[in-house]
């Protein structure tokens, strides 16, 4: 059986696993104030390019989601984020939990617009009741999308500039990161989005670590006492090391792109096979995660030999699908696939 549900199935990366073996009998201070974790903290300032940025290494991307937004809110606020966005679809309501509402955004394959953020800021507070309602604190977006788009450094940069006028953080999920780095056409650079972006974390355990996530708090003033916090969340590991060694062996000698770009890769191949089957693709993905539109007999027939996920409920005679490619897709399961459709 192939496998294309997800991209975080397998383990971790070889390299990773050998070096948290190499490093597994090593007796180290907890928490993350180790030598390893400091050391992957400045790995990850200088790919960034801000060296007074704050470096937090969370266990997952729904910890890190609901640590990063409970921390910049306060209680009386809420966080923007696209209609489909992953914190308010598929965290299980993990942002309500914590005290604050996901006020949504119309999305637009997955993103959302400056235009959109500052009309809903400004309509709110022209609103003479807006003391009784959710207040909007802070802007939430992911790189890539839920869809598997990317914004551009444009589209990034005018976000940035209506954030800034209209004084609320913006916060980057990039659970997918490398993927977006990786993809075809992409036009930013982790120095772009570290620029850019208030608050951001870069996705370890889609991208070939055995788990865990590294936030960047490129305005350490925002998240006072963040480390405090990721306790009280239950995101803090007692065996910090465990985070560091991961994130320092995807920081060394471009690990962490160069095993990104495979995804990128396999996916490519995929959809062009998909597309030269005559299936019709649903949205226009460059990145790991490809989504088609199959007759449901075929989704049927291909479930025999792969699993991947329906997108969205089953049509009465087609429905939508998603493939996802990860950084340890090789090139013979894509073409065991392609061989079966």
């Amino acid at each position: 059986m192939l496998h294309f549900d997800c991209d975080y199935m397998e383990g971790a990366h070889p390299e990773v696993m050998r070096r948290l073996v190499e490093t597994n009998l090593e007796q180290t201070p907890g928490y993350g104030c180790d030598p390893h974790t400091e050391h992957a903290r400045e790995l990850i300032r200088q790919a960034c390019g801000v060296p007074q940025a704050e470096v937090h290494f969370l266990v997952g991307g729904t910890q890190t989601n609901a640590t990063v937004i409970d921390g910049l809110l306060r209680r009386h606020e809420g966080v923007l984020a696209a209609d489909s966005g992953h914190i308010n679809v598929h965290e299980a309501g993990a942002i309500e939990a914590a005290g604050h509402k996901v006020l949504v955004l119309p999305g637009y394959d997955g993103k959302v617009r400056a235009c959109d953020v500052a009309r809903y800021v400004e309509e709110f507070y022209r609103d003479e009741t807006w003391p009784h309602m959710v207040a909007p604190g802070m802007l939430y977006i992911s790189h890539p999308t839920e869809f598997g788009t990317l914004y551009t450094r444009e589209e990034l940069e005018e976000l940035h500039a209506v954030c800034q006028r209209l004084a609320i953080p913006l916060y980057l999920d990039g659970a997918r990161l490398g993927y977006g780095l990786a993809a075809d056409g992409n036009t930013l650079s982790l120095r772009d989005i570290a620029r850019l972006c208030d608050i951001f974390y870069i996705g370890g355990t889609k991208v070939g670590a055995l788990f865990g996530e590294a936030v960047v708090i490129t305005r350490p003033e925002l998240l006072p006492h963040f480390f405090t916090l990721v306790k009280q969340h239950g995101a803090l590991l007692a065996k910090g090391r465990l985070l560091g060694i991961q994130f320092e062996t995807l920081f060394t000698d471009d690990l962490y792109l160069r095993i990104a770009r495979q995804a990128i890769t396999t996916a490519r191949k995929l959809k062009e096979a998909f597309r030269a089957k005559g299936y019709r693709i649903h949205i226009d993905s460059p990145t790991n995660q490809q989504f088609f539109v199959l007759p449901n007999r075929e989704i049927d027939r291909l479930s025999q030999y792969a699993t991947f996920e329906l997108w969205g409920p089953r049509g009465e005679e087609e429905s939508v699908v998603r493939f996802v490619t990860s950084w340890a897709t090789t090139d013979e399961q894509i073409d065991e696939l392609i061989a079966r459709l």
